[in-house]
C-alpha cells in the first residue's frame, strides 16, 4: 500500500509539471485531439501534452511496454486515471483503437497483429473506426449481411456499414463480416481489420439533426483483405465482438470525463431551476436525477474494483450501459424543460454559447439509448444472460 501511495504522489507531481493549465479545462468536441494520420493540433499546448503522454507511455498506461504502453499493473494504471481526473486533465488523444480494439488485440491478436497495430495506436499515428451496425442489423447485430468470401489467402468483402463514427477520418476499421451463411447466425461471423484506404472502400458522411456529421455510411465493393487481418479465427468473431463491447462503456466515458460537452447538465439545471422559482416539482425531479447520478458513480467504482480483481463484470457492464444512457437522456429532457424557449437556441445573437451548446447536446442525447446497442436490446441481454430468464 505504501508503494502505491508513493506512486500516486509521483504521478501527481509529474502531471502537475507536464500538463499545461489550458489542458486542465473542460473542452468542446471541436477541441478534441483525434489521433491518426490526419492528426492536427489547434494549440501548442495540445501538442506538448500529447507528446509528453506519448513519451511516458501513458496513452495506455496498463499496456505492456513492448507495445508502446506504460507497463503498469492494474492498480497503478488506475491511479494514473484517477490523478488525471483529479487534476482535470484532458484526454491527450481520442481513439477507439486505444480504448476498444487495443484490449481485444492484447487478448485475441497474433503477435504480428499486435506489432503492426498496437505500437502505432500508442504513438497516436493510427485512428480506428468501428464497422458493426448495418442498415438492417443495428441493435440485432448478429443479423448482419456484409459478406466476406475466402479466395486463397484473402477475404473479398461486399456490403455496407452504417452509423460509423468518423468513418471518413479513420485510417483503419475493425469490422464484423459474415463468412458462413449456413451456420447459426452468431457462429458464422468473423472479426476483421480493414485498411480504409483499400480499393473498393467508399465512405459517405450522414448529416445529423444537430447539424454535425460525425456518422458515416461505408460501402465495400470487392474489397480484398488478407486472412492475416482476421482476429480470433474465421467464424469466431462473435466472441471477439462480445469482448470488445465490454470495453465500450469505458470508451464512452472518455467523452464525458475531461471531454465534451464542456458543461454538466445537472449543474446547468440548478441555474435554470432558480429562474423557475424552484417549484417543488422541478426540485424533486432534479434531486432524483442527482441521486441516480451519484448511485451510478458509486456502482461504477465498485465494478472497476471487481474488474481489477479479475471478476466477471459482463453482467454489470450491460446494466451500466443501459442505466447510464437512460440517465443522460433524462438529464437533458429535464434541462430543456427548465430552459423553455432558451433551449431552442441554434444560431444568432439571441442565444448564448452555452444555450446553443445545450441545444445541440439535447439532440445528440437522443442517440445515447441507441448507439452501442439500443436500450431494448440491452434489456433482452440482461433478462437472458444476467437474470437467466427464458427467451
Amino acid at each position: 500500500m505504501a508503494d502505491l501511495e508513493q506512486f500516486r504522489a509521483e504521478t501527481r507531481r509529474w502531471l502537475e509539471e507536464h500538463c499545461p493549465p489550458s489542458m486542465r479545462k473542460p473542452i468542446t468536441a471541436d477541441e478534441m485531439v483525434w489521433a491518426g494520420t490526419q492528426i492536427a493540433f489547434a494549440t501548442e499546448d495540445q501538442r506538448v501534452w500529447f507528446e509528453c503522454m506519448r513519451e511516458r507511455g501513458w496513452f495506455a498506461p496498463g499496456w505492456p511496454a513492448e507495445y508502446g504502453g506504460g507497463g503498469l499493473d492494474r492498480a497503478r494504471a488506475r491511479i494514473v486515471d484517477e490523478e488525471m481526473s483529479r487534476l482535470g486533465c484532458r484526454q491527450p488523444q481520442y481513439n477507439l483503437g486505444l480504448w476498444m480494439l487495443g484490449p481485444v488485440l492484447l487478448e485475441y491478436g497474433t503477435e504480428a497483429q499486435k506489432r503492426e497495430h498496437l505500437v502505432p495506436i500508442t504513438q497516436g499515428s493510427q485512428r480506428w473506426c468501428q464497422g458493426f451496425s448495418e442498415p438492417n442489423a443495428g441493435s440485432d447485430l448478429a443479423s448482419l449481411k456484409t459478406s466476406a468470401r475466402q479466395q486463397g489467402d484473402e477475404l473479398v468483402i461486399n456490403g455496407s456499414k452504417i452509423w460509423t463514427s468518423y468513418g471518413d477520418k479513420g485510417d483503419w476499421m475493425y469490422a464484423l463480416v459474415r463468412t458462413d451463411f449456413e451456420a447459426v447466425k452468431q457462429e458464422g461471423i468473423t472479426f476483421v481489420l480493414i485498411d480504409m484506404r483499400a480499393k473498393g472502400v467508399t465512405v459517405k458522411p450522414i448529416e445529423l439533426i444537430s447539424g454535425k456529421s460525425s456518422f458515416c455510411e461505408v460501402f465495400f465493393d470487392d474489397v480484398r483483405v488478407p486472412l492475416a487481418n482476421v482476429v480470433g479465427g474465421l467464424n469466431k468473431g462473435w466472441s471477439v465482438a462480445k469482448s470488445l463491447l465490454k470495453h465500450e462503456r469505458a470508451a464512452m466515458s472518455k467523452f464525458t470525463e475531461g471531454g465534451a460537452p464542456s458543461h454538466d447538465a445537472l449543474e446547468v439545471a440548478r441555474l435554470y431551476l432558480a429562474d423557475a422559482g424552484e417549484a417543488p416539482v422541478w426540485r424533486d425531479r432534479l434531486a432524483a436525477l442527482l441521486m441516480d447520478s451519484h448511485a451510478f458513480s458509486l456502482t461504477h467504482q465498485r465494478v472497476a474494483e471487481q474488474a481489477i480483481a479479475r471478476e466477471d463484470v459482463s453482467g454489470p457492464s450491460s446494466i451500466m450501459k443501459l442505466v447510464q444512457t437512460e440517465q443522460e437522456s433524462a438529464k437533458y429532457e429535464l434541462l430543456m424543460q427548465l430552459m423553455g424557449h432558451r433551449g431552442l437556441g441554434w444560431e444568432g445573437d439571441a442565444f448564448s454559447g452555452l444555450e446553443r451548446e445545450i441545444s445541440h447536446s439535447w439532440t445528440l442525447s437522443k442517440t445515447y439509448t441507441i448507439s452501442g446497442g439500443s436500450s431494448e436490446i440491452q434489456l433482452n441481454i440482461i433478462a437472458r444472460r444476467v437474470l437467466g430468464l427464458p427467451a
